[in-house]
């Protein structure tokens, strides 16, 4: 009697599939309602066209020009792709170990105290907040083998002819684009890592003292390990942003002497526009994807499974 009673109570089939439709809606529309649900959707319909315009379809439209497996044959055939190959391996491999250990070393610097330490960190910033393109420019004719700033420098004082820095040697010219990237892009880094040191809490380093743990032993057993993780992923992100630079290497030797620096990221743009193989440019950058994946897939799981911040 009570099931029969419980049956006429019940609410119609039609009722609960409406109801599941309702809650369905309204999760699809993160609980916005009326005139809420199209202010969103009219505020969301510019950024997405521009997404869809500036990003997802040159990428498409990219990967489409590099399909053609011939493309990567014929690339890995020229002498000038394998020696941007290892030019990229040395631009990465130096370029970022240097940059961040000699930002680690720079934000310690930074922690002392007194008004002349804050004067000299402003000067210190100013290479990263110039902007890049008259940067480079000004290290290129800096640079230059018969009328640069250095050059001329060296003969004022020492009356010798100073070196083709960037018309003679492959390694001169490799080694100044590297000491640009890094000039340019080191104070950026030190200042995050300055942060990072600045969150680490004053009791840590008033503890370790009292052990007898000063100088060097402070930095490897309280200071190093609580950075790890934020160097770790300043290290990752640096390699990935260096992957894709292109003016530290375009303004101070533009691929010089004889197209010997190139780095992946320039060559794209050499075969893509001087060139005139568009199809070839992209097969040049999407050769860094087995690199550049692996890098993106670590620093998602290392953002995902650490803490960055202290």
């Amino acid at each position: 009697m009570a099931d029969v009673q419980a049956l006429r109570t019940a609410p119609p089939f039609s009722h609960l599939v409406a109801a599941a439709t309702a809650k369905r809606r309204s999760a699809w529309r993160l609980g916005l309602q009326g005139s809420e649900f199209t202010w969103a959707i009219a505020f969301i319909i510019p950024y997405a066209g521009l997404f869809l315009a500036f990003v997802a379809y040159p990428v498409l439209y990219g990967l489409w020009l590099g399909r053609d497996p011939a493309l990567y044959f014929e690339l890995m055939s020229e002498p000038i792709y394998q020696r941007t190959v290892v030019n990229t391996i040395l631009y990465l491999g130096i370029g970022v170990n240097l940059k961040m250990f000699g930002a680690l070393m720079m934000s310690g610097f930074f922690m002392r105290r007194g008004w002349w330490v804050k004067g000299l960190l402003l000067i210190y910033v100013l290479p990263w907040a110039v902007p890049a393109l008259p940067s480079f420019i000004s290290i290129h004719w800096m640079l230059n083998g018969q009328w640069g700033l250095i050059n001329n420098a060296i003969w004022a004082f020492f009356g010798v002819d100073g070196p083709g820095w960037l018309e003679t040697s492959r390694w001169l010219a490799l080694g100044s684009v590297i000491a640009s990237h890094i000039w340019k892009w080191m104070p950026f880094w030190t200042v995050i890592l300055l942060a990072g040191r600045m969150a680490i809490p004053q009791e840590l380093y008033e503890a370790a003292e009292m052990d007898g743990a000063t100088g060097i032993k402070r930095f490897t057993y309280v200071s190093f390990p609580l950075l790890a993780n934020l160097y770790l992923v300043c290290t990752l992100l640096s390699t990935l942003f260096t992957l894709g630079d292109f003016n530290s290497v375009y303004f101070v030797s533009g691929g010089g002497p004889a197209l010997s620096t190139h780095v992946l990221a320039t060559l794209g743009i050499r075969d893509a526009f001087e060139v005139a193989r568009p199809e070839l440019g992209v097969a040049v950058v999407m050769s860094a994807l087995p690199l550049m994946i692996p890098l993106v897939i670590l620093l998602m799981r290392k953002l995902h499974t650490t803490e960055v911040s202290l």
